[in-house]
């Protein structure tokens, strides 16, 4: 068969034609579905950045602070590695003193360095003031020829003294403490005597009339109770470094010479009694 040329270009042009529009339709179905596409992580993309700014504010905020944290790391650091003690209280004379030193009081500070939470070691001065017996006062006063009206005892001692602590980092709890160290204890007998003031012209007063002084080795040892301060539960709060309220009572001896040598008035044997705060 055959078909006239201008039949023949019509055919061809309406052939183009269609896939002209065939093209135009895929193109706009393309144009549509990639829109979606794009707009979707649009938005995911802005969340995120919205997301991790909103992250970033509290950080920013939290960035002063970091200053702060560390003081206090390092006050708890130094509070948790030093160690410090102040009390004071009474003494009862025990044994072969009681002939010669009656009750009195004492007075402790102390510091040191905390080894963990069990152990610790203290360099503490104590001072005890005793009064001498009735007795004693009477035969010094006789062997004098009268006059003697009253005395003293007086101990000044430095120790090194390890600390256990038996409860760990309880709240409330007990430790053992013990001492070792320089004692010097002089027994100072007074008589009144006229004393002129300037202000108030003569009047008595007690004056030391005779004193024997020794200076010895001696060491101590006893149990101790204590309750931390603050709060923070068991463990919270660092309450290991913590103030705590004391109560302890040691046993103390001093090597000081024997009743028959000079300036010896028998061995010294005392319960200092302390209540006070560590750190």
């Amino acid at each position: 068969m055959h078909f006239p040329k201008r039949s023949s270009l019509t055919l061809g042009c309406a052939a183009l034609l269609v896939m002209a529009q065939a093209s135009a339709q895929s193109a706009a179905v393309f144009a549509t579905s990639s829109v979606p596409a794009f707009s979707a992580a649009a938005e995911s993309s802005s969340l995120e950045n919205s997301s991790a700014d909103s992250a970033a504010e509290p950080a920013a905020a939290a960035a002063p602070s970091a200053g702060g944290g560390q003081q206090y790391g390092r006050r708890q650091s130094f509070q948790r590695k030093w160690a410090f003690v102040a009390g004071g209280g009474f003494n009862a004379p025990v044994g072969n003193d009681t002939p010669f030193i009656t009750w009195g009081g004492n007075f402790t500070v102390g510091g040191g360095i905390r080894f963990s939470d069990w152990v610790s070691a203290l360099l503490e001065y104590q001072f005890m003031d005793n009064k001498l017996p009735g007795a004693l006062i009477a035969a010094a006063s006789d062997a004098n020829g009268g006059g003697i009206t009253g005395g003293n005892s007086r101990i000044n001692a430095i120790t090194a003294s390890p600390v256990i602590n038996l409860s760990g980092r309880q709240r409330t709890g007990a430790y053992l403490v013990g001492g070792f160290g320089y004692y010097h204890k002089s027994t100072n007998f007074s008589a009144p005597e006229a004393v002129f003031d300037p202000f108030y012209g003569y009047y008595y007063a007690n004056v030391t009339v005779a004193s024997f002084t020794s200076n010895q080795w001696g060491a101590n040892g006893g149990l101790g109770i204590y309750h931390r301060l603050g709060g923070g539960g068991r463990y919270g709060g660092a309450i290991e470094s913590r103030p705590q309220f004391f109560a302890e009572a040691r046993y103390t001896y001093i090597h000081t010479p024997p009743i028959f040598e000079p300036n010896g008035l028998g061995r010294t044997e005392l319960i200092p009694v302390t209540l006070g705060v560590r750190f």
